[in-house]
């Protein structure tokens, strides 16, 4: 089997489509079509249906899947190990993050990396924490540095670096910004803006709602922090954000109830060899974690 036909089978298999994987893969479809019909003979079998302008996975195909991934990642960090003989920072460097980190903690770090380090070509993608996880779970991704999930994969290496302290927050003319000491329940007679429900953060919320017997009455959901304070600043409802990203902006409400914290850090896979550029990342996120622990 050679790489690039396994290439082309992983992001037909995840696209669910021939042309947006010819897309990915800046191919032609008929190049990507030839692909997968090379590595069906190699294999003997028939890796996908293909009926009207569904594409699915066969029986073979669904086996094949995670050991193509396995074998992509090996491919690929046997070349980086093998590069990374020299000791030199440089190649690629794919790593994930969640927007309001990127947009909140990671610039100082990724301006320090860029300046020591300008010979390395960073693929940085904002995607939810949590598809991040699956994506360094699956190979796809070298590194993440996301909200960190309740109870860890045991296959990755999971670092907390930042404490985030989250706020009960609501609009200055909201009818609760005119109450004193609230209770959880009190906070229930109102709609609450809040994360998905698949979201690390929401079910870090939740269950601190359900130990009280609660349920959120939840009004509105997006995964994007900065949406949800913009939605709360108009008065659509109460929400739980951030203490850097609330400044002052919005009203905190004095709630009865433990601080509620989430953790955010990096996550690696156990089994993948790192890159050089990987590695000198990892350090930059010690010193922050050095430095974030000093403050505590």
């Amino acid at each position: 089997m050679d790489t690039q036909s396994l290439q082309a089978f992983l992001a037909v298999a995840d696209s669910g489509s021939f042309s947006r994987a010819a897309e990915q893969l800046h191919l032609t479809q008929p190049a990507v079509s030839k692909r997968i019909a090379s590595l069906e003979e190699q294999t003997g079998a028939r890796l996908f249906d293909r009926i009207g302008r569904r594409v699915t996975l066969t029986e073979a195909g669904r086996v094949l899947l995670p050991r193509a991934r396995q074998i992509l990642v090996m491919v690929d960090d046997s070349r980086r190990a093998l590069i990374d003989l020299t000791g030199d920072v440089g190649g690629s460097l794919t790593l994930a993050t969640s927007h309001h980190i990127g947009l909140h903690r990671l610039p100082p770090l990724l301006k320090a990396y860029t300046r020591a380090h300008p010979e390395v070509r960073m693929d940085l993608r904002f995607l939810d924490s949590e598809q991040a996880y699956q994506g360094v779970l699956d190979g796809e991704l070298e590194m993440a540095v996301v909200t960190l999930a309740p109870h860890p994969d045991p296959q990755l290496v999971v670092v907390p670096v930042w404490d985030d302290r989250m706020c009960f927050v609501c609009a200055h003319d909201h009818p609760l910004a005119r109450r004193g000491r609230l209770s959880l329940h009190e906070l229930c007679t109102f709609g609450a803006v809040l994360p998905g429900p698949m979201t690390f953060t929401r079910t870090l919320i939740e269950s601190r709602f359900a130990a009280a017997g609660l349920e959120l009455p939840v009004a509105l959901t997006t995964n994007y922090l900065e949406t949800l304070k913009m939605m709360t600043s108009i008065g659509l409802g109460w929400s739980l954000l951030p203490e850097r990203l609330v400044a002052g902006e919005l009203h905190e409400l004095e709630v009865e109830h433990s601080s509620i914290h989430r953790s955010l850090g990096y996550l690696v896979h156990r089994s993948r060899t790192l890159s050089n550029a990987a590695r000198a990342m990892l350090g930059l996120l010690e010193g922050a974690r050095d430095v974030a622990s000093r403050r505590t």
